[in-house]
């Protein structure tokens, strides 16, 4: 048993391979795949080795696993396929040919009057130049033939799919048909003898209306055309033929023509239906694809979002058990480097309490910085909006970070427009925007470098805020890589501290949380800006204060000194920049805007 198993599988491979290689099996002009995989679709092994060796992650393994499973799965479906045509006989799926043998069966139900009707007729209308009782007979043999062929296609369409046996099918309804057309031929032999020769004619004129109806109906099942339609015309010939004139030769050479014109109408109109049924399997195999990609992207999904809460349950447990101990050791660190309670005799015990104190500073720097990009990646990040001057603002930062960058050898240039409106926004994320803005200018600007702050307003009257620098520049291919959290440009590592790269990924969302737009411009070996604008619905104009009844509604002049209360002197500017909104800086204040 095991030897015959074993040669009927070689058999059924070779008969697979002859039916690739002539095109019969495969969709899509892809040919027949065969795919040797280890048991279980790719075996534990060889996954657990390549976890192991690191050459691919979890991830990867699991998408790598899913596609090797598709493509066996895949070739199982090919080659059951295969299998199913060679049981049934055909060269056809066994999915079209039961679809195939559904159309026909309904078509043959939904034209039940009409061929009964056609029948009627062609006996009346035999009447004339044949005997009666011939006429009768052929229509009740007519009835009935046609009868077991309905009953037939009742039968069809009362099993289930999955119960059909589409190869003993087709051979029913092709006996079926052969009957019938068998039946439909006696009419020739009605009044054979007649002497009228327009009697000869209207056979030949039945002959051409039954081939158009069978046509229609049963081109969809070549076999089962040629069974009911074959009869008839060899019929209508060889009565033609035996009249012994030339006229009914020609008439007899026109049946054969006629018949090889129809079937060369139905082999097109098959075609047509079998290109309709292969695209409406396309179609429904798209729709299964996409049905399961997007299961599988509802799965991934949901595990991104459970990992998304556990990162900000870890990420709210580990601030507070991270900010204790660190609160901690910045005090003490902090008393022993001031000599609080009493001077240190050791100078490098002072230095490296220093140590301890600046590397606790930035721990909790980098604390901070995280857990902000967290709550805004969560969307839990609420901003406390207040009315605030950008002024102001700048104006901090600037003198927050002034003495850094002199000890750089660097000039930080302040250029603010005068008389800026008060905007509605969140003051402490306003000034975390510029600090980390600023910081990044003077961490990456060589000795003796420029760094400027602007303050101006856009053309639509919202408010701008600039960042421009002289340092080495970002490539712009890398651009989009220095905005998001975590990334950091090859420059970066060469030429400047150490960072996490998530100062302009928080910049980016702060603004976006704003309602605003932030852009970086950047030339290598010329310098960066980073560009901050904020929409002018935020802006706040002030109301005029209402007068008293009976006094004069005018204001009274500015004060001669032109430094009255309520207006800003503009900052003192280095030599070069121009402050926006004049006519020397139109292209820096439009380029803001």
């Amino acid at each position: 048993g095991a030897s015959i198993g074993a040669c009927l599988n070689r058999t059924l491979v070779n008969v697979v391979q002859i039916l690739a290689g002539s095109g019969v099996i495969g969709s899509r002009g892809t040919g027949f795949a065969w795919t040797i995989m280890p048991a279980g679709n790719g075996s534990t092994g060889e996954r657990e080795r390549l976890r192991s060796s690191g050459d691919m992650s979890d991830a990867a393994l699991e998408v790598s696993h899913r596609q090797r499973s598709r493509t066996g799965d895949t070739s199982k479906a090919q080659l059951r396929e295969a299998r199913e045509r060679l049981t049934h006989g055909s060269s056809l799926r066994p999915e079209f040919e039961y679809e195939l043998l559904s159309i026909f069966v309904r078509n043959e139900l939904g034209a039940i009057a009409t061929i009964q009707v056609l029948a009627v007729v062609f006996a009346l209308s035999s009447a004339v130049w044949a005997p009666k009782l011939e006429a009768i007979v052929w229509l009740l043999m007519v009835i009935f033939a046609k009868v077991v062929l309905l009953e037939l296609c009742r039968r069809f369409l009362a099993l289930p799919k999955a119960q059909v046996n589409v190869g003993l099918w087709r051979r029913r309804f092709y006996l079926a048909e052969l009957v019938c057309g068998l039946v439909w031929a006696g009419f020739a032999l009605i009044g054979l003898n007649a002497t009228e020769g327009s009697s000869h004619v209207f056979v030949f004129a039945f002959l051409i209306v039954v081939l158009a109806i069978r046509m229609t109906f049963a081109s969809i099942v070549m076999p089962v055309l040629y069974a009911g339609t074959v009869p008839m015309t060899l019929a209508v010939v060889a009565r033609l033929a035996l009249q012994g004139d030339p006229f009914y030769w020609a008439l007899a050479s026109m049946a054969v023509g006629v018949h090889i014109y129809f079937f060369f109408i139905a082999k097109g109109l098959q075609a047509t239906t079998l290109s309709m049924l292969e695209f409406r399997a396309q179609k429904d195999s798209l729709i299964a694809d996409l049905a399961e990609q997007s299961s599988i992207a509802d799965e991934a999904r949901k595990r991104a979002e459970a990992a998304n809460v556990a990162k900000s349950r870890f990420l709210a447990t580990m601030s507070h058990e991270l900010r204790t101990p660190l609160n901690a050791i910045l005090g003490f660190s902090e008393v022993m480097k001031c000599e609080l309670l009493g001077p240190i005799d050791n100078p490098n015990y002072k230095e490296y309490a220093g140590n301890i104190h600046d590397s606790g500073r930035h721990l909790l720097h980098l604390i901070n910085e995280i857990l902000d990009l967290s709550r805004i990646e969560a969307g839990r990040y609420e901003l406390h909006e207040e009315p605030v001057r950008l002024a102001d603002v700048a104006e901090d930062c600037h003198r927050l970070l002034k003495l850094r960058a002199e000890s750089k050898g660097l000039q930080v240039v302040l250029d603010i427009e005068e008389d800026l409106p008060q905007l509605w926004c969140d003051e402490r994320a306003m000034r975390q925007v510029l600090l980390n803005l600023m910081s990044n200018a003077i961490k990456f600007t060589p000795k003796g470098g420029f760094v400027h702050l602007t303050v101006v307003t856009t053309v639509d009257g919202g408010q701008a805020m600039s960042v421009r620098d002289t340092g080495p520049g970002i490539p712009k291919e890398e651009i989009p890589k220095v905005l998001q959290a975590f990334g950091q440009g090859s420059l970066a590592h060469q030429t400047a501290e150490g960072g996490t790269g998530l100062g302009l990924s928080i910049v980016k969302s702060l603004v976006e949380l704003h309602g605003g737009a932030f852009e970086l411009l950047s030339e290598l070996r010329k310098g960066t800006e980073g560009i901050i604008v904020l929409p002018a619905t935020r802006v706040m104009h002030a109301v005029p204060p209402l007068q008293p009844l009976g006094q004069e509604r005018h204001r009274p002049g500015p004060a001669p000194t032109g430094n009255h209360v309520g207006s800003r002197r503009r900052r003192p500017r280095l030599a070069g920049v121009h402050p926006a909104g004049r006519s020397s800086s139109d292209t820096h204040a439009h380029s803001l805007a």
